[in-house]
């Protein structure tokens, strides 16, 4: 589910809008910016686009701002400058921590709390790929050393990360646009064109990480009484159907290069000159191209409820084909990495949501299960996937 910022802005909930309804018009020109809206209302787990609208204007400037003497050993510790403004939380913070802004007197930058950060290579290894990345020209926030030359620093009994901030929009949404879905593919090709090692696959792509089945976690949202779990009984056998197809299909043959890991929507704004811009390299980790490509593919070109744009699907491999010269062969079996990390993502909100103790945090929660439940792709999803990309290649 799409997070908002700690201080949510409308005009940038209307541009991701106005963006999604591109994506929708490519398998419905009659699409109307009011079900761009209502789809996009329900990618942050709200019913209407006027609930959606009600609970900005509620948590509209209610974050805290960081204490300044963190802010100012922030900046003294990665020689920032002299700050100029308050720290700014982003959004509420997610499986590595919290993200904020810092205005100096040299600029703005981009600040990222690690708490709860567990990588998949270390930060040199992640901070290499984005300098390659950004030599070949893919658009991303400069990674800052602080004075003593390190990525990852301890302040004020946190670790930290800083980049040069890049002005851009909002985060984006699927299903994208063509125009964006060829860019995204360009640059998932310059990134595996660099083929960078690495010693092995994310084990997020590769390790179901709970031993729960699907069954029993749809009987213990019964037993807890969830307001979602009637939709964790109907999700239980789409994915359970999901988890056999990926464990029929053979590994990869293909060897892991190294690559972001993550490029979906979340991660991808459009600066001002419409380029995009790439964020969320801090879960960097191997994968065969072939994957990585079919995530990207899921994660762009499949729309709520399953179905999947074929303008964007097309776009993607398009855009890879230009940059590379040739696409990965992709069949069934390309979709082994990508239905793991569902299973673990899934698996994990479904874990904290019946952990939490009643507050917003629960509510947060409650609405992310309920959305990642009713919105899971199935097995028709992926076969009309790779359906569009034959086409593509024809």
């Amino acid at each position: 589910m799409k997070t908002l910022p700690d201080n949510p802005n409308l005009d940038h909930l209307r541009q991701q809008a106005k963006d999604l309804l591109a994506g929708l018009r490519d398998s419905d020109p009659a699409a109307t910016l009011a079900a761009a809206q209502a789809s996009l209302a329900s990618q942050y787990g709200f019913r209407t686009w006027t609930d959606l609208k009600a609970e900005v204007e509620r948590v509209r400037g209610q974050a805290a701002d960081a204490d300044p003497a963190v802010a100012r050993a922030i900046a003294e510790c990665y020689d920032l400058g002299e700050v100029t403004g308050p720290m700014r939380p982003v959004a509420r913070p997610d499986d590595m921590g919290r993200r904020w802004t810092l205005e100096t007197d040299r600029g703005r930058w981009a600040l990222r709390g690690l708490d709860t950060w567990w990588p998949i290579v270390d930060a040199e290894t992640d901070t290499a790929l984005q300098e390659a990345a950004a030599a070949a020209g893919v658009l991303l926030p400069r990674p800052v050393r602080s004075r003593a030359g390190a990525i990852v620093e301890s302040v004020a009994g946190h670790a930290w990360r800083v980049y040069a901030s890049v002005r851009s929009g909002p985060p984006l949404a699927a299903p994208a646009g063509a125009h964006v879905t060829r860019a995204v593919g360009e640059v998932l090709a310059t990134v595996h064109g660099l083929a960078l090692p690495v010693d092995r696959i994310s084990p997020w792509h590769v390790q179901r990480f709970s031993g729960v089945s699907w069954a029993e976690w749809a009987a213990r949202a019964a037993a807890a009484g969830a307001g979602w779990a009637p939709a964790m009984a109907t999700a239980a056998p789409v994915l359970t159907d999901l988890e056999a197809l990926r464990d029929a299909t053979a590994p990869p043959a293909e060897a892991p290069v190294l690559c972001h890991n993550s490029l979906g929507p979340a991660n991808a704004r459009r600066a001002g000159d419409g380029r995009l811009v790439v964020v969320g390299w801090e879960h960097a980790g191997g994968q065969p191209p072939a994957w990585e490509l079919a995530n990207a593919l899921f994660d762009w070109a499949v729309e709520p409820g399953g179905g999947v744009n074929a303008a964007g699907a097309r776009a993607l491999v398009d855009g890879y084909r230009a940059r590379a010269g040739g696409v990965p062969a992709l069949d069934l079996s390309s979709f082994r990495g990508t239905i793991t990390s569902l299973a673990n993502y899934v698996a994990g909100q479904v874990g904290t949501a019946l952990e939490l103790p009643a507050g917003d945090d629960r509510r947060y929660a409650d609405r992310s299960v309920g959305h990642v439940l009713t919105h899971l792709a199935t097995r028709s999803t992926l076969e009309r996937l790779l359906e569009a990309v034959t086409a593509a290649r024809r």
